[in-house]
């Protein structure tokens, strides 16, 4: 079962972009490893990588070979680190990409916390609204707010964030306060691009409506959204813990509380199934808080 482990070095190799680097990484000589890997290639019968002075490049069979290997290679490293689980705490950097204000905003005392709760664990976080690509990247989870797009990637619900109507209380004395939503229409309001462009949906009990709200800013940051909200520029939907310390500061009030807009999903998306213990943990840790924020409809394991 050599070739088990010519697998794994070939990972790394692959993983690392360079033998040289490979080699530093896992602590064996450069010559060692490529005279492996020339072996693998030879057991295999197809050429795995292209080489050349300055840089390796995957050729199609490798492409193929890597695909499969990582798997491979992954599940044997997690079946270990679950054994010495009982011996020790998680270790190890935990790279995540997190929505930026969410983070900012709700989610950084949480980590603080995490953090706190298991030493060993460092953090490679990335804030950013893009869709980080989680098979080509080196992360470990990406958390996300608005239902996943259809893909192979593992989807876990963490929770879903009740929504309602905010402005602040000078705005309301200066423009009086919407007691439907069809009055919305005469107040500017402060919108989340691209999904309220046409406008909100709001519910009540069981009546839905669409209104077709407009205003000066159409913005892509919940952030900034619920800053222009406290500076009196309109008003707003936001997730009832993002606005819930300018609520208790007084900076913004809850309009319209019999309607609300519909709660938003927070998911963790990952790679695959087998995770190491640093990401269960997280994954564990978000849905005991955000679950406790309100109820978790339903968890896809």
């Amino acid at each position: 079962m050599e070739f088990l482990n010519d697998m794994a070095l070939f990972v790394e190799v692959v993983k690392a972009k360079s033998f040289r680097r490979a080699a530093e990484a896992i602590g064996v000589p450069n010559s060692t490893l490529s005279r492996r890997i020339n072996a693998l290639e030879k057991a295999i019968g197809l050429r795995l990588l292209h080489r050349t002075t300055r840089k390796i490049e995957l050729t199609e069979a490798g492409q193929l070979y890597f695909e499969r290997s990582r798997r491979i290679v992954d599940e044997a490293r997690l079946v270990h680190e679950q054994l010495g689980e009982m011996l020790a705490q998680p270790v190890g950097v935990l790279h995540a990409s997190l929505p930026v204000d969410f983070a900012n905003i709700f989610l950084a005392p949480l980590l603080a916390e995490f953090a706190r709760r298991y030493p060993g664990i460092t953090f490679d976080f990335d804030l950013t609204p893009r869709r980080v690509d989680l098979v080509a990247e080196p992360f470990d989870i990406a958390i996300r707010m608005g239902e996943p797009p259809s893909s192979n990637l593992i989807a876990r619900e963490l929770a879903r964030l009740p929504r309602h109507l905010y402005a602040s209380p000078r705005y309301i004395e200066r423009f009086g306060e919407p007691r439907e939503p069809a009055h919305l229409m005469e107040h500017e309001c402060v919108r989340l691009s691209p999904a309220e462009v046409n406008g909100w949906t709001l519910h009540r009990e069981k009546e839905t409506v669409e209104i077709a709200v407009g205003g000066r800013f159409l913005l892509n940051s919940v952030g900034m959204i619920r800053r222009l909200a406290t500076l009196d520029f309109g008003i707003a939907v936001l997730a009832e813990e993002i606005a819930a310390d300018d609520v208790a500061a007084g900076m913004l009030r809850r309009v319209m509380p019999a309607w609300q807009a519909p709660s938003i999903p927070v998911y963790a998306i990952t790679e695959t199934r087998l995770l190491p213990a640093k990401t269960q943990r997280f994954i564990e840790f978000l849905r005991e808080h955000l679950g406790g924020v309100v109820p978790i409809s339903k968890l896809r394991n």
